[in-house]
């Protein structure tokens, strides 16, 4: 009889994938959340008069909160679970999201959609992606980390475009009000569906073998921001996390930072509507989803070091010739471009994280949060420097250069990085 029982528990769909499930859900809306910005730039600085880099400086505080708050969200997660610091999250981008329609000066702009937003999406950022795959799978790891970015790609996807249309049609506050409308909706599933730990509710991690403590709930000790600042001090003396921050630094520079946040406005620049170019930036998505899901599914079977040199290499590649492709109609080399680069848009992530793991074992979610704090410095100070650069010069020409060289460098960081014997448990 128990053996009947055993085999009926093992045919059933594993709780790891219901959770997994509501993970992507959750971060599809934060990739949501965070991409309206990129489209609303021309609609605030027609209505308010506020230069580009002002609007810029908004979406970087935004980003940069996004990567600060991850290593400090991930212990918090230990600390209070995954379902209170989640939703939490998403009140705050429903708060953030809804007070700026009321907004006449644009430190409001910094504050609703710089200070909340940032600090909610933080919670939701790639650290919740790396709890949830440490807690709750043990086999399938790096293919369930690709399928959870990508809902990053899923995210903007859906919105960019629903966004474009609606600030168009009825202008820039409808759009903000929607966002916060949905992140309040997805606050229920969070908080009925997500689950802490496997052994919560009697399960082992996905694919974890018996006696494996993988899934199991570890009772957090101490302060959480303390615990936090300890992992950064003790990763912080290895020379592989600063290649890797420094790396990640880069990614998030010539992805969020520039290309996320300017292309829609570089591409009107040239004559192309705004509709056409924010359709592009979701096309980017679509092809991320394959790219992503694809560098899991290859992380679990190659050296991670050797897919983010090659990440960055055809990265910098793409954006020194993309200053050539912009004109008023789409033509094929842009397709080309969408195509090429949104197949490497995040699948930097899942060897990141992989290599995060590796070296730095338990504290692998918490440590990734702080990689990550670079990715998202980086991409601050490009959605600033950017928005500098067009102001100044008229085109943003220059930084794309600067991006596809700084991608090089990233690449030779990466080749820096030497394998570790045996793997930090």
């Amino acid at each position: 009889m128990t053996e009947i029982l055993e085999r009926k528990k093992t045919a059933r769909l594993h709780r790891a994938w219901i959770v997994a499930g509501i993970g992507f859900v959750t971060l599809i809306g934060a990739a949501g959340f965070r991409s309206v910005p990129s489209v609303l730039l021309d609609p605030l600085h027609d209505e308010f008069g506020w230069s580009h880099a002002t609007i810029g400086s908004a979406v970087s505080i935004n980003l940069m909160l996004y990567g600060l708050i991850s290593p400090f969200a991930a212990a918090l997660m230990d600390k209070l679970g995954i379902r209170k610091v989640v939703g939490g999250a998403l009140v705050l981008v429903a708060a953030g999201s809804g007070l700026t329609v009321f907004m006449t000066s644009s430190w409001q702009l910094l504050l609703c959609w710089g200070l909340l937003v940032g600090v909610g999406t933080g919670a939701m950022s790639m650290t919740f992606v790396a709890t949830v795959t440490t807690r709750w799978f043990f086999a399938r790891r790096g293919l369930v980390t690709g399928i959870l970015t990508a809902a990053g790609a899923t995210g903007q996807l859906v919105f960019l475009p629903l966004i474009a249309k609606l600030a168009g049609d009825y202008g820039w506050r409808l759009p903000a009000l929607l966002v916060a409308g949905i992140a309040l909706s997805v606050v229920p599933l969070v908080l009925i569906f997500m689950r802490d730990y496997p052994s919560d509710v009697g399960l082992r991690a996905y694919g974890a073998p018996e006696g494996s403590t993988v899934g199991l709930r570890v009772a957090a000790v101490g302060n959480s921001a303390v615990r936090a600042l300890v992992a950064l001090k003790s990763a912080a003396r290895t020379r592989t996390f600063w290649f890797l921050a420094g790396g990640f630094a880069i990614c998030g520079a010539s992805t969020n930072g520039l290309v996320g946040t300017h292309f829609v406005t570089a591409a009107h620049d040239h004559g192309m509507p705004h509709t056409t170019a924010a359709s592009l930036l979701a096309l980017v998505g679509i092809f991320d989803i394959a790219g992503t899901v694809a560098s899991g599914w290859l992380t679990d079977r190659w050296d991670p070091r050797y897919l983010l040199i090659g990440y960055y290499t055809l990265r910098g590649a793409s954006l020194l010739v993309l200053p050539s492709l912009f004109s008023e109609h789409v033509e094929p080399s842009m397709w080309v471009f969408i195509i090429f680069y949104g197949l490497d848009w995040i699948a930097t992530v899942p060897p990141t994280v992989a290599l995060c793991r590796q070296w730095f074992g338990a504290d692998g979610p918490i440590v990734f949060g702080w990689v990550f704090a670079s990715h998202q410095v980086g991409a601050a100070v490009a959605a600033t420097g950017a928005g500098a650069i067009r102001d100044a010069f008229g085109t943003y020409n220059l930084a794309w250069y600067l991006a596809g060289g700084l991608c090089a460098f990233a690449a030779l960081m990466s080749w820096r990085i030497r394998p570790l014997p045996q793997p930090v448990p």
